[in-house]
């Protein structure tokens, strides 16, 4: 069958340009031809499929599952890390690959909320490198310690530290995460220190969140864990698959009001959700299910997790 004059112009334009790397300059100039006509036919290719395009990921990248997951949960951003080590070595490689999104996406005059008890986001702060091109931007604790005065500690610090790394100015709770009433909390809230950070609230435009299961992780329970064994069971007998800020939700995301949540001092679920972005950085077996309410909910816009978790929120989307 003859060859149509065009289809081999085509086809040599492309193998040159694809092929053999020449530039485009150089195809026109070694075919006679100007370079917008190269250009054209370039794209010519591509529409009638002589040419086609397959991008291949490196070894651990899952931009595949990435898609996925985006696309179940409407996400607007899924990073998906390799899942071949567990423990600290997976809280690492999480920290570093949501460090590295954060510092890729800051712009000046942000605010950014981070709350307080997580490995995961300390593990981020950690890995974060120095920020010195960039002005105006705040850090505020979203919630307060979790426990006893130490975990308190640990709470400040870490939103100290990632105010220090991004040379932002600092609104700290230096209070519990939860009292022993809702007289107690507002009370507290009305403390200069204390106001300065909850007014705050409002204008956060990145939350930076961990996602907790209803159960608590051995380390958070040795540190005074806030919430008595019966208090957890209620919450399970309620529904509760887990917590952002310690505000428990559903298995679909909504969230669970009632006594306990009048005692949180921390920014709630329905302030979270007029947050433009907010980021969970978490993975594991043991809350995969409180990942899923959240995302089911729409309580995030994106999502740092593992292979192994991944893979497993999309088995069971809708619940």
């Amino acid at each position: 069958m003859p060859v149509a004059p065009d289809d081999r112009l085509l086809t040599k334009v492309a193998r040159l340009y694809h092929e053999d790397g020449c530039s485009q300059f150089d195809v026109a100039d070694r075919l006679g031809l100007s370079q917008a006509k190269v250009s054209r036919l370039l794209k010519e290719a591509k529409a009638r499929g002589i040419v086609t395009v397959t991008v291949t990921s490196p070894v651990g990248v899952h931009t595949d599952l990435e898609a996925d997951l985006e696309a179940a949960f409407e996400l607007s951003e899924a990073i998906v890390v390799e899942s071949a080590a567990d423990g600290d070595q997976l809280l690492r490689d999480l920290g570093a690959a949501a460090a590295r999104h954060l510092e890729t996406t800051l712009r000046p005059g942000m605010v950014l909320g981070i709350s307080s008890w997580s490995d995961a986001l300390r593990a981020t702060v950690d890995a974060m490198k120095p920020v010195n091109t960039l002005n105006g931007l705040k850090v505020v604790q979203i919630l307060g310690g979790v426990g006893d005065p130490d975990a308190e500690r640990h709470a400040t610090e870490l939103a100290r530290t990632l105010a220090l790394t991004v040379r932002g100015e600092a609104a700290l709770l230096p209070v519990p995460g939860v009292v022993a009433s809702a007289a107690a909390r507002d009370v507290l809230s009305d403390e200069p220190s204390v106001r300065r950070a909850l007014d705050l609230f409002p204008t956060v435009s990145v939350a930076l969140v961990g996602i907790g299961a209803v159960e608590p992780s051995p380390r958070l329970a040795r540190s005074g864990n806030v919430f008595s064994d019966d208090e957890l069971a209620d919450l399970e007998q309620r529904g509760a698959v887990g917590d952002i800020c310690l505000r428990f939700f559903d298995d679909a995301g909504i969230p669970l009001v009632g006594p306990l949540a009048d005692r949180v001092l921390g920014m709630d679920l329905a302030t979270l959700a007029g947050v433009p972005r907010r980021i969970a950085v978490a993975a594991g077996e043991r809350k995969l299910s409180a990942i899923a309410g959240a995302l089911r909910g729409g309580l995030l816009t994106q999502l740092v997790t593992d292979q192994r978790t991944a893979e497993a929120l999309l088995e069971h989307p809708a619940g």
